[in-house]
């Protein structure tokens, strides 16, 4: 068997975003995304089983990567902190330098009801594995989902920050910005505090 061509994948995707913009989702082919990316429809769907899937690719990977980070957190490590290190992890290894591509790929989802759905059950799935990482953790249901469910809230709150930020801040500071937001929800407003001691 041949080996596959160099790049195949990275290719593909960059193809199918290309069409997606220029024509529209529900417009383009398979066939069509291989000739551009100068392949075949057999090499495409050797890396993906449909266009769906090579538009949701680059997220394919972030249940491993948060698997991987929450196994190797120390089992010291609090639930706050391994969140942190979770999501700053994704950010920087995955998201961080291509943000005028996710802007990209953000507006084609935002045009087809269908695909914003997929993309809510790829949360979902991420959701999943965090929740899966903190009760081999040793948390209880209950507080495995509440960390998941905070985990994946914080990510895409600083997600959606970083792609309508007119800065170039990276999502990773993003991230440590919402937590840091989202932390001090616990804490009393200063003026409130002043007031319960008059």
């Amino acid at each position: 068997m041949g080996r596959w061509p160099e790049g195949a994948r990275t290719r593909l995707e960059a193809a199918a975003l290309a069409l997606f913009i220029e024509q529209g989702f529900a417009e383009t082919t398979v066939p069509q995304i291989a000739a551009r990316a100068g392949l075949t429809t057999r090499t495409f769907f050797r890396h993906f089983a449909d266009k769906r899937e090579v538009l949701f690719a680059y997220q394919a990977e972030l249940p491993d990567v948060v698997r991987q980070v929450m196994a190797a957190a120390p089992q010291s490590a609090g639930a706050l902190e391994v969140i942190a290190t979770s999501l700053r992890t994704i950010a920087e290894t995955k998201f961080d330098g291509r943000r005028d591509y996710l802007l990209a790929h953000q507006a084609v989802i935002d045009a087809d009801a269908g695909l914003r759905e997929r993309g809510l059950r790829k949360m979902s799935i991420l959701t999943e594995a965090i929740s899966h990482g903190f009760r081999e953790r040793g948390l209880d249901d209950l507080g495995a989902t509440l960390a998941a469910h905070t985990a994946v809230t914080v990510f895409s709150v600083a997600l959606d920050r970083w792609l309508g930020a007119a800065d170039e801040t990276s999502l990773s500071t993003h991230v440590s910005d919402t937590l840091a937001a989202w932390k001090s929800l616990g804490r009393p407003e200063p003026e409130a505090n002043g007031r319960a001691n008059n």
